[in-house]
């Protein structure tokens, strides 16, 4: 029997591709309770790995409870427990694999049917413009190379994108108000960092951006969770919540949000900074895909109907119109500013100059919201696809107006998680309602699925997987 590719995750060491190997297998029924595993040869025989790799795999399980030793015979999978000790493993290489609480972790994951990645197809992209563009702006800025931005941004790009959104969104916003990020997970990490001091209360959505939930923590922040359906937010439980914790701020995705792709109607947009002021709450708004919806525009920012203040905006380029550049910013008041530009110092004294004038050269030429019109067009067909695959199950989901996601809940007794494991072995990723909402037992019944990254044949064959997955009895 030859060699046995286990996982193309390199950012996993061998021992723990060795563990998820195991995992996954124990938890499909392939060994069953109380039966005799490979020996460490044969199994470093088969994977092609050294032996040792295999025994430190076996202990790693076997500190936390997946197997056990039978003294001179070898090691055998363990009983189901009810609440096994793997439930509370710290181990990446365990825990990573049984829970998946990771964002970054599942998107890792290499599979020929991609509905984990928030992502656009690459082929939808302008590449051969941006080639051109990038030629005409070195014969312009021959120097641009060998020089830095200022620590705020381009003040050429901040002028642009605040005349911008003032015609369009009526922000009314100078450059001084506008800080260039490497992305919007920048964004919010200086945000994070700038206003919350450990043991400040930050409100959060209900299901919400895992990575956002792990920077607030990160400065010690308590959670405190509102939650989000179909009609928006409940402004009551909202006005409660900030009464009685006093977050420091309210961090939100109100448009197309994710995961769930659910648009927070008007009226509550422009209620929300009332009680921001009246409470002393700050409103972090995130949107990274404002300018992809099918239909009708989404509402305006709420950052528009802000009158004191209270609202910090942070605008996303990165996923719609050129990844590799990771350009987005930040939009707020000049009193937040000085904090935001001294946090920004820190973490990289300023964003690259180069991609900034790449950008703004794209951004002032008609081609970009001509490419974001077709782009559009090719996504909704993309989510039609997906939807229609759907139609064909049981499931419940809202259909998406915008945005890159489908937010889905399965039936009573399915476990996302353990699917996930079941479908990476037939290279089909998604990712479990568990990433967004660790703290709800329901969201393990929930995942979100990406229909941007893969196209529509990619879309039918990997759905068809899914599905078949899912009702298969294991």
């Amino acid at each position: 029997m030859g060699k046995t590719i286990m996982m193309t995750d390199n950012s996993l060491k061998l021992y723990e591709q060795v563990v998820h190997y195991l995992v996954v297998r124990i938890e499909a029924g392939e060994w069953t309770e109380h039966e005799k595993l490979p020996s460490v040869r044969s199994l470093s025989e088969l994977l092609g790995v050294h032996r040792l790799t295999v025994f430190k795999a076996y202990q790693e399980l076997k500190e936390h409870g997946k197997v056990y030793v039978k003294d001179k015979s070898g090691y055998y999978v363990s009983p189901a427990d009810p609440a096994p000790i793997m439930d509370q493993a710290d181990d990446p290489a365990v825990s990573a694999w049984l829970h998946w609480d990771s964002l970054d972790r599942v998107q890792s994951l290499e599979a020929e049917f991609q509905f984990s990645k928030s992502l656009i197809d690459p082929a939808l992209l302008p590449n051969r413009f941006w080639g051109e563009l990038m030629r005409d702006l070195l014969n312009h800025y021959p120097r641009l190379l060998g020089t830095y931005s200022t620590n705020q941004g381009d003040l050429e790009l901040r002028s642009e994108l605040a005349s911008h959104l003032t015609s369009r969104e009526r922000f009314y916003i100078s450059a001084d108000e506008v800080l260039i990020t490497s992305g919007a997970q920048q964004a919010i990490d200086l945000i994070a960092r700038s206003l919350v001091k450990p043991g400040d209360r930050v409100l959060v959505e209900r299901p919400t951006y895992g990575p956002a939930m792990e920077i607030f923590r990160k400065q010690g922040a308590k959670l405190v969770f509102t939650d989000i359906t179909s009609e928006g937010y409940d402004l009551d439980q909202i006005e409660l919540l900030m009464k009685q914790e006093k977050p420091k701020l309210f961090y939100m995705t109100p448009t197309f949000q994710n995961p769930t792709g659910i648009n927070i109607p008007v009226e509550q947009r422009k209620q929300l900074p009332e009680l921001a002021e009246q409470y002393g709450c700050f409103l972090v708004e995130d949107d990274s895909t404002y300018d992809i919806y099918f239909k009708e525009k989404p509402p305006a920012p709420i950052f528009t109907y802000d009158t004191t203040g209270h609202t910090l905006y942070i605008r996303s380029y990165s996923k719609y119109v050129v990844p590799g550049l990771r350009i987005a910013a930040i939009m707020c008041r000049p009193r937040f500013m000085p904090g935001l530009q001294a946090m920004k110092t820190l973490a990289d004294n300023g964003s690259p100059l180069l991609n900034q004038k790449l950008f703004l050269r794209y951004f002032q030429s008609p081609r970009m919201y001509q490419h974001i019109s077709k782009l559009c067009t090719a996504i909704q067909l993309r989510m039609e696809v997906m939807e229609k695959c759907l139609k064909e199950t049981d499931w419940r989901w809202t259909t998406p107006q915008g945005g890159l996601n489908i937010w889905v809940e399965l039936p009573e007794g399915m476990d996302t998680g353990r699917l996930l494991h079941r479908c990476m072995e037939h290279s089909v990723a998604f990712v479990p309602g568990t990433v967004f909402d660790p703290s709800d037992p329901g969201a393990s019944r929930k995942l979100r699925l990406s229909y941007s990254y893969a196209h529509e044949q990619q879309i039918y064959e990997g759905m068809s997987r899914l599905i078949e997955l899912a009702h298969k009895k294991v």
